[in-house]
C-alpha cells in the first residue's frame, strides 16, 4: 500500500489516528541531520515524528521509498512508515513513524544472519534497469546519493559513489592530490570485483541507525538504500569501531567472507570518509587522505 502523503501534520494526525491530536511532544536525541520529537496522542498512540526545513520533503520521500523497500525483503525489522508531508503553518517537512524503545539489548546474532539474508534476498523490486543502482536517487546523509543503474558493480561503485563525492569535495584538495584522486580511481578498479550476486543495503549502516524493534530483534533506520555488494554494507559497520564479533560471526556463516575483503573494506569506506568531509567540513580531509594513500601505496 502506498503511504499516504499529507499538507499538514495536523491532518495526518488526524487521518491516521481517527481524529487524535497531540498531548504531549518531547525532543528525542541521536541525529546529526534531521530533528526528532515522541508525540504521545490524544488515543493513546505514540508515534515517532522527524522533521526539518521546508525545502527537505525529497530526503523524507525517498526515506519512505528505502524503508518499504527494506521491508519488502521480508528478512529483517523496519518501522512502519504512517505517512509523511509538508506543513506549511510551521514551515516543515516531516515523516512519521512506528515509535520505538532502544532500552533492550542487542541480539547481534540474529542481527548478523538476518542482515545476511537480507543482503542475499531478491532485488528484482528495488531497481528498475541494470544490476547496480535503484528506483531513484536518494541522499547519504545530507549529501545526495545518485543511483543510475549500471550492470557492472565496479563501474557503479566509481562512477556514482566515489568521483561524485570527489567533485563535491573539489576545493579541499592541492592539485597534486587531485592527481593522486585520479590515480587511486583506476587503482580501486583493479582492487575491485564484481560480486556474485546483487544485494539490497541499508546504504548508511552503523550503530546510530539500528534500533531495538517490538519483537526485540535489531532493526534498521535512517535508511539511503540502493543495490550494491554486500561487502560495502559490512564495511560500513566496520568504520566506527566495529560491531560485535558474533555478528560478524554469524553473518559469515550465511555469506562467507572472500580474499581481499579487507583492502576493500578501505575503498569503501572512503564513499563515507569523503561524504563525511562534504558534509562536516575539514576534519575528515586528513582521513580521507590516508585512506587514498594506504591503496596507492600498494
Amino acid at each position: 500500500m502506498k503511504t499516504p502523503y499529507f499538507e499538514s501534520l495536523e491532518e495526518a494526525l488526524k487521518t491516521l489516528f481517527n481524529d487524535a491530536n497531540i498531548v504531549s511532544s518531547q525532543t528525542v536525541s541521536g541525529g546529526a541531520i534531521n530533528k526528532a520529537r515522541k508525540l504521545t496522542l490524544s488515543n493513546g498512540q505514540v508515534v515517532f515524528l522527524k522533521f526539518n526545513d521546508f525545502d527537505t520533503l525529497p530526503f523524507f520521500q525517498t526515506e519512505v521509498t528505502s524503508l518499504d523497500t527494506l521491508r519488502d525483503t521480508h528478512t529483517i525489522g523496519v518501522p512502519q512508515v504512517y505517512g509523511y508531508g509538508i506543513d506549511a503553518k510551521d514551515h516543515m517537512a516531516f515523516i512519521l513513524l512506528e515509535y520505538l524503545s532502544s532500552s533492550k539489548e542487542y541480539d547481534w546474532k540474529t542481527f548478523g544472519h538476518e542482515l545476511a539474508q537480507m543482503h542475499r534476498a531478491n532485488t528484482s523490486h528495488a531497481i528498475t534497469g541494470g544490476t547496480y543502482g535503484f528506483l531513484e536517487n536518494n541522499f547519504i546523509g545530507s549529501m545526495p546519493q545518485i543511483n543510475t543503474p549500471h550492470d557492472s558493480w565496479i563501474e557503479f561503485y566509481i562512477e556514482e559513489r566515489l568521483m561524485p563525492q570527489f567533485k563535491w569535495a573539489d576545493s579541499y584538495f592541492t592539485k597534486e592530490e587531485k592527481e593522486e584522486i585520479v590515480a587511486y580511481l583506476e587503482k580501486a578498479k583493479s582492487f575491485l570485483i564484481e560480486p556474485s550476486f546483487p544485494s539490497l543495503l541499508h546504504g548508511d549502516l552503523w550503530i546510530g541507525n539500528t534500533i531495538v524493534g517490538s519483537d526485540d530483534k535489531v532493526w534498521l533506520i535512517d535508511p539511503g538504500s540502493y543495490v550494491g555488494h554486500y561487502e560495502a554494507e559490512l564495511a560500513m559497520t566496520e568504520l566506527y569501531g566495529g560491531y560485535p564479533r558474533q555478528f560478524y560471526q554469524a553473518y559469515y556463516e550465511i555469506i562467507p567472507q572472500e580474499e581481499g575483503y579487507e583492502i576493500r573494506r578501505d575503498i569503501y569506506n572512503l564513499y563515507h570518509t569523503v561524504n563525511h568531509l562534504n558534509i562536516f567540513g575539514g576534519m575528515y580531509y586528513q582521513a580521507s587522505l590516508n585512506l587514498m594513500k594506504k591503496l596507492l601505496s600498494l
